[in-house]
């Protein structure tokens, strides 16, 4: 992929980092690799600086991972057949590999436990038909060949496929139930956060209070939709956000042991049988709770 820039008498590493979308320190590495060009000629010096109306151009070359390595992690799995299985991901497990996490990760524990998986996903996330959070605990689907993956893939984007969560989040509730309906995208603020935007993607977040506690309520959670952190950035953008989440929480917010967050119901037709499916995964922190 090739981005381009204009100088503005800045040093290259600040101007290729000041978006963003990547780092300084990578943004010199880059550099240091030879792929930056200025008029093009090529510039190796991170403190080269680029004179107004000069014109950068920086190749990020195409990551060339390893495939992931099947681990001995302790894995609860509760239910398996020739096409699919319902595991149970723990809070602080990384879904699959990626930068800064090579391992240790559910598809590792997959690549160990199971016999096989769909290789739709790459080499790095095969299998893996959606995604929880690192910190988000829960009942995660997975896809033992490409045809299983194709089906539930299908049953995922056409809204098929029914999810329920267990929340506890900030205050209470004025209603018993209600319904979060608000678009949400990359914050243009904070690359690492999403946020409700008229730009972004419609998003859709059906809640139900389960039991008020003085500072905090227990939740249950339906998703209409699956965007990107679309519990966390909607009950924060309703000033309700979840105990224990370092990213749209504020420091006013009650201690928590973790983010307050479980995936505890998914409902699926299966793709070779046409048996409609429904597994719950016990909330870890609920029991305290009620």
């Amino acid at each position: 992929m090739i981005r381009e820039f204009t100088g503005d008498g800045e040093r290259l590493d600040v101007l290729l980092s000041r978006d963003g979308e990547i780092s300084r320190s990578r943004a010199a590495k880059l550099i240091k690799d030879g792929c930056v060009t200025v008029n093009g000629r090529t510039e190796e010096k991170a403190a080269f600086k680029a004179l107004p109306g000069d014109r950068v151009a920086l190749m990020i070359p195409d990551a060339r991972p390893a495939a992931a390595q099947a681990q001995d992690i302790p894995l609860q799995i509760l239910y398996q057949d020739a096409w699919l299985a319902v595991v149970v991901k723990p809070c602080g497990m990384v879904v699959h590999p990626a930068a800064g996490n090579d391992d240790g990760t559910l598809v590792n524990a997959l690549l160990f436990h199971l016999d096989s998986l769909s290789g739709i996903g790459g080499e790095m996330r095969p299998g893996i038909v959606h995604r929880l959070d690192k910190d988000t605990s829960g009942l995660m689907l997975v896809a033992k060949n490409d045809q299983a993956h194709a089906a539930l893939s299908a049953q995922l984007a056409d809204r098929l496929m029914e999810k329920h969560y267990r929340a506890v989040v900030y205050g209470k509730m004025k209603e018993e139930n209600g319904v979060i309906e608000k678009p949400i995208g990359r914050s243009k603020n904070d690359r690492k956060k999403m946020a409700v935007d008229p730009e972004g993607r419609w998003a859709k977040t059906e809640w139900r209070v389960l039991r008020e506690y003085p500072d905090r309520t227990l939740l249950d959670v339906h998703i209409v939709t699956g965007r990107t952190h679309q519990i966390r950035v909607h009950m924060a953008s309703i000033g309700h956000p979840l105990l224990g989440d370092p990213l749209y929480g504020h420091k006013h917010l009650p201690a928590a042991p973790r983010l307050m967050l479980h995936a505890y119901s998914l409902a699926f037709t299966h793709p070779a049988t046409g048996e409609r499916m429904t597994f719950t995964a016990p909330c870890p922190f609920c029991e305290e709770e009620t």
